[in-house]
């Protein structure tokens, strides 16, 4: 969408890929190199095969990302809607229990 959105700033960096597949944790945290800060509408694509880490097992990866920045316009549309996305994930439930 450059056209309705502008131009993007894309830049390359490496990044560590930490994968944890234990009964305690399931996560993939990836970690830029560098001072990089990611805002509301970027998007980090991270390159290479993808992960595949066994149960009971923590595995930690390099890797080449690219960081595609938001356009202003882009970057205030996330912030606006956002919370209503987050909203989605949120899981509400109402009983008529009293509370002892």
């Amino acid at each position: 969408m450059p056209l309705l959105f502008g131009p993007r700033n894309t830049f390359d960096v490496g990044c560590t890929v930490d994968v944890r597949n234990t009964f305690d944790s399931l996560h993939a945290y990836v970690e830029l190199d560098g001072d990089v800060a990611i805002e509301p509408g970027d998007e980090v694509i991270v390159h290479g095969k993808p992960v595949e880490v066994p149960y009971g097992e923590h595995q930690v990866f390099r890797r080449q990302a690219t960081v595609r920045r938001a356009g202003a316009i882009e970057r205030l549309w996330t912030r606006m809607t956002g919370d209503f996305e987050f909203m989605e994930l949120c899981e509400f439930s109402f009983s008529e229990e009293a509370a002892l």
